[in-house]
């Protein structure tokens, strides 16, 4: 597996921690600390564009199909939908002082993990609250969804997992998934796999199809994995840790093929925070602590 970075984008203030593609799948969205939302477009890297300015950080944001609208979590305030066309607020939702680890669209519905156990369940054409679940009193910091089986798997500061049924909202199972925080979670896109990691530096992977038994158990980084991402195809994922590398991941057989860091490839010199396969398929976006965003091609 060989890789180079394609191109650096800066003009974040603060720590990169969230990265979206837009709706077409051409340009992608980042936030961070500074509190901005920027687009950026692959071809012009130097011209990020403001698309909002939110007046605290942010840790979340997800676009909707359907509106095109996004998502923005502004921590302590609550929602905000922003059209990225006119560069405006639209609508804004108070739902609490805890802050927002992570949002998802599911047909109509928004899924909101808060920092106090909370998913918050908004019906979108209404824009209200629609119910609380809450397996857990610690922050829920990660979502994913099944489409397949219409399942929802939150993870916690608690160490745990819960699945819970999309359309009842009835928690279906919660098990013991890592010694620490999850941080990161995601499906596999055939759906069969659960793939988890957190603050133990463990990459856990679970049989969806056989009530999510344990398949592998990887020491995976030195420090915190923050996020995971599997590639279209499902043939690689991705993770990114707070020791500043990326690696990636075989997933036929979960072995490791490359290491993306600072030493070999010029790679991020702080943590870093999310990560996002552009619509190119061979191309990885990596947002970090050091306010820079990354793209990075591999090819076999």
């Amino acid at each position: 597996m060989n890789v180079r970075k394609i191109d650096t984008f800066s003009g974040h203030r603060d720590c990169v921690y969230t990265l979206i593609s837009d709706a077409s799948g051409s340009s992608f969205y980042s936030a961070g600390g500074d509190g901005l939302v920027v687009k950026w477009d692959m071809a012009k890297p130097d011209l990020g564009e403001l698309t909002a300015r939110i007046e605290a950080s942010v840790y979340a944001i997800a676009i909707d199909p359907a509106t095109g609208l996004l998502w923005v979590g502004q921590n302590y305030e609550g929602i905000q939908l922003i059209d990225p066309v006119q560069k405006k607020v639209v609508a804004s939702m108070k739902i609490g002082a805890a802050p927002i680890f992570d949002i998802k669209i599911w047909r109509e519905k928004a899924f909101i993990a808060l920092g106090d156990g909370v998913i918050v369940v908004v019906d979108i054409p209404a824009f209200a609250i629609q119910k609380y679940l809450k397996a857990s009193t610690k922050s829920v910091r990660t979502l994913a969804i099944r489409e397949t089986e219409n399942e929802l798997a939150a993870g916690y500061s608690d160490h745990s997992v819960g699945i819970f049924d999309l359309e009842t909202f009835n928690l279906k199972k919660r098990f013991q998934a890592h010694t620490n925080s999850v941080f990161t979670a995601s499906y596999s896109p055939d759906d069969r796999y659960l793939v988890t990691g957190g603050r133990d530096a463990h990459l856990r992977v679970w049989d969806a199809t056989a009530q999510y038994t344990p398949v592998h158990a990887i020491p995976a980084h030195m420090f915190a994995i923050n996020h995971l991402a599997f590639r279209a195809d499902g043939a690689f994922l991705a993770t990114a840790s707070m020791d500043k590398s990326i690696k990636l991941w075989r997933t036929d057989t979960f072995r490791l093929v490359k290491v993306v860091d600072r030493a070999r490839h010029a790679g991020h010199g702080t943590s870093i925070n999310k990560l996002l396969w552009l619509s190119e398929g061979d191309w990885l976006a990596s947002g970090s602590d050091d306010r820079t965003i990354s793209v990075w091609e591999f090819r076999d």
